[in-house]
């Protein structure tokens, strides 16, 4: 399939460099000032106490193949205490004030299904594994909410190669981590069992589909899938398993928590469709959360703008069916 390059455009150019680097630079000086790298990070800490351990630590990134430009990046205190975790709590403030308790390190992830050899990769062999890319990509909630996120990472068809999928996988799934010791809140959550996603496997394999280890070059923090999750910039967020533990493929169109739960309000696609509504409310607009005082309204693009990348996938099917 021919996807069309976008040329990368360094986010200093998408949004002021002072909003993107005023927190390095208080951590800088922070250093600078005799607290060393240490205090640095306990400091790190205090500002944002719901971080994973590794708050502050940047990672070595290169450009990104695929981005989207022109538009206002999301500061990073929203991306950061604005969430979706269920795990953590159902308000979208709760995530980053008590996902601490998660431990992101030792952390694996198992690959298992229709693979030649069943396998398990520590994390810290996939960061290095490929340069790690900062892509800016919009993100779009299917509470119609949006952010736009330079998110870190690399393309998701990498660690599939990696993985030697059978002729046979048509599907990859993704389970997300559960353990009541960690996700003191998990009974709350509504999920009887860990949380899943999953794609078919031209969508997995696609340029744009991002394997995501970090956002604003610095590693993920907890409320924000550390330490490694997916990022599918053409779908619904729910799409884009946190925090995942295992990796399965399969030749069937496998089980993921939100269709199971709500099948009339999540499908398994879940491309975001400004013609097909949630049942109980419009999808034609989106609030989108950035620098602004309070977040304003932007129309929905049809595959959240990437169409020009990911429509041809769906090509003869019935969209409205197929949500």
């Amino acid at each position: 399939m021919l996807i069309r390059s976008v040329k990368p455009i360094p986010s200093s150019e998408i949004t002021p460099k002072e909003a993107f680097l005023n927190r390095r630079r208080f951590m800088a000086g922070a250093a600078a000032a005799g607290a060393g790298i240490a205090a640095a990070g306990s400091l790190a800490r205090m500002i944002s106490p719901a971080t994973t351990a590794f708050a502050g630590e940047k990672l070595t990134t290169v450009p990104g193949k695929f981005t989207t430009t022109g538009e206002q990046l999301t500061p990073y205190n929203k991306v950061t205490t604005y969430n979706n975790y269920y795990e953590f709590g159902t308000q979208k403030d709760q995530p980053a004030k008590n996902a601490h308790t998660l431990q992101t390190r030792p952390w694996t992830v198992s690959v298992e299904g229709l693979v030649k050899k069943p396998q398990t990769f520590d994390i810290d062999t996939l960061l290095k594994y490929r340069p790690q890319e900062e892509r800016v990509y919009r993100f779009r909630c299917v509470e119609a909410w949006s952010m736009v996120v330079p998110w870190v990472g690399y393309s998701l068809s990498e660690f599939i190669n990696l993985c030697d999928p059978l002729p046979s996988a048509k599907f990859v799934q993704f389970f997300s981590l559960r353990d009541k010791k960690q996700m003191p809140l998990l009974s709350d959550s509504g999920f009887d069992s860990a949380y899943s996603e999953g794609l078919r496997m031209d969508e997995a394999m696609n340029p744009l589909t991002l394997l995501t280890f970090g956002l604003y070059g610095e590693v993920l923090p907890n409320q924000d899938g550390a330490p490694i999750r997916v990022i599918v910039p053409w779908k619904y967020g729910f799409k884009s398993a946190k925090a995942i533990v295992k990796v399965r493929f399969v030749d069937k169109m496998p089980h993921t928590t939100w269709n199971d739960m709500a099948p009339f309000e999540y499908g398994f696609y879940s491309n975001v469709n400004p013609f097909r509504d949630h049942p109980r409310w419009s999808q034609k607009s989106e609030r989108r959360i950035d620098a602004s005082f309070l977040p304003h309204q932007v129309k929905t693009m049809p595959f959240n703008g990437y169409t020009d990348q990911v429509a041809s996938l769906y090509t003869g099917m019935d969209l409205m069916k197929n949500y």
